[in-house]
């Protein structure tokens, strides 16, 4: 797929993110059917057969060392994370929970935007940071701002909320990483091959057992994989030669649009605070967003 021109990159980026949307409500109904390292393993398997199919195999010879070493740690890790936050949640209104932790990706890549790239901002960045935070403390909590509630709720799956800030940090980092590392290649489909295959590995080692394949369940393994292979294929080719500020902004309304998805998906019904939490997270990262647009076009004055 060569896609050169930066708005063409950029429709790829916007397009990723409305099939990410439809991913963490996938990943936990296929996790439901065939297991957390198991369905998580089918996923992958499925989206590397994909990606090799219509992108071919990967260059790598033309691909920096460090960026072939850090870059494919960093996608491992966040997928490997996030697949068994989302498997291991106790029921699907938490699995619902640790998808908005998991967004705090977007403020953190403007963050580490402005470290690791030279990004510029305005002031205004710190109280955006601050909402974010604040919109996921909102959704813990559950019940009110009460810390007790939100270490009860934590304590529950320490493991799975743990996971999904694992997840939030790995993957901003790997979008700057990519955005300055990768020399305008993709390595997508390699990364999906390691994170399958460690994903087999582990099952291997875990007491999980496939069950027979049905066909509702091969149709949502399917979805899960169409979502997430053409997702970050189409989510590299953004992020390398499109808009990153604008793909990043864009990709704060995926808290609200992944929890609608996945409350209709998996029947879960959310609580008001929830809502109000999942919107506060994207109105904080827009504000980080704006921090940029701003002090970018004052300079251009």
């Amino acid at each position: 797929m060569q896609i050169k021109g930066e708005r063409a990159a950029t429709a790829c980026g916007l397009v990723a993110i409305l099939l990410w949307s439809t991913a963490s409500g996938l990943i936990r109904s296929v996790s439901e059917i065939f297991g957390p390292l198991g369905g998580a393993a089918l996923i992958y398997s499925l989206g590397a057969i994909m990606l090799v199919m219509f992108l071919g195999r990967p260059r790598l010879r033309s691909t920096s060392s460090f960026y072939l070493i850090i870059g494919t740690a960093l996608f491992v890790a966040y997928e490997v994370c996030l697949s068994l936050a989302l498997g291991y949640a106790s029921n699907s209104n938490q699995a619902i929970e640790l998808g908005v932790v998991n967004y705090l990706w977007p403020c953190l890549t403007v963050l580490l935007a402005i470290v690791m790239n030279g990004q510029k901002a305005r002031w205004i960045i710190v109280p955006g940071t601050v909402l974010a935070l604040f919109g996921i403390v909102w959704v813990v909590s559950g019940n009110g701002l009460s810390l007790p509630a939100i270490m009860a709720n934590v304590a529950s799956n320490p493991l799975s909320y743990s996971l999904a800030l694992a997840c939030a940090i790995t993957f901003a980092l790997y979008c700057n990483v990519t955005r300055r590392y990768a020399g305008g290649q993709s390595l997508v489909g390699l990364f999906f091959i390691v994170t399958a295959a460690l994903l087999w590995i582990k099952y291997g080692l875990s007491s999980e057992v496939l069950p027979a394949f049905t066909l509702g369940g091969g149709l949502q393994l399917l979805a899960a994989g169409i979502a997430m292979a053409g997702g970050y294929a189409l989510w590299n080719i953004g992020i390398i030669r499109g808009n990153l500020t604008l793909l990043a902004t864009a990709s704060y309304s995926a808290p609200v649009l992944s929890s609608a998805f996945a409350a209709v998906w998996l029947g879960a019904s959310l609580t008001l605070q929830f809502w109000q939490g999942a919107v506060l997270v994207t109105v904080g990262s827009l504000i980080c967003w704006l921090a940029t647009r701003e002090r970018s076009a004052s300079q251009t004055k």
